[in-house]
């Protein structure tokens, strides 16, 4: 997987949703979060993103359940790239307030999960979204909402 971090003139040239096709295709690089966790993004539309994620041994808590750390990142990640595939150029955002709840417990036995993200509201200054993370068998693992603030995109920096 190509990860690292995405050049900021594609801030001020792609829209949201356009920056992610470009990851998807390859042209640009996944965050290098999503290595170290094992989980990518899969799908991107408008308003609607999915990640796919293999939980592992090594995010267990100590009872021997994957951290709900783990999960909450790839809700957050579905739930704020929704917002972020509705944004135009040269605007950005950032999570402010993000709720979640825990259906069922999560091993490295229940495998791959899917974790969809999709916009409940776009304003011109916040943005609210809520999340399902499922395993293959489509049963509820977690869910949340979250609330975004959209802002502009901060301009590149010349270079020193």
């Amino acid at each position: 997987m190509n990860v690292g971090h995405i050049p900021a003139e594609a801030f001020h040239r792609l829209s949201g949703l356009d920056i992610f096709r470009e990851m998807l295709a390859g042209r640009l690089p996944g965050p290098p979060i999503s290595a170290t966790l094992d989980f990518t993004m899969t799908q991107a539309d408008e308003g609607f993103v999915v990640f796919e994620g293999m939980p592992r041994h090594a995010f267990d808590n100590p009872l021997g359940t994957v951290h709900g750390g783990w999960a909450a990142t790839l809700l957050d990640s579905a739930m704020a790239c929704a917002v972020h595939s509705t944004l135009a150029v040269g605007l950005a955002y950032t999570t402010v307030e993000m709720k979640l709840n825990y259906v069922r417990p999560i091993t490295e036995a229940t495998g791959k999960v899917r974790c969809e993200g999709k916009i409940v509201s776009v304003g011109r200054t916040l943005a609210t979204s809520e999340g399902r993370l499922l395993d293959a068998r489509g049963r509820l693992l977690a869910h949340g909402t979250e609330t975004c603030l959209i802002f502009p995109a901060r301009p590149e920096r010349p270079a020193q």
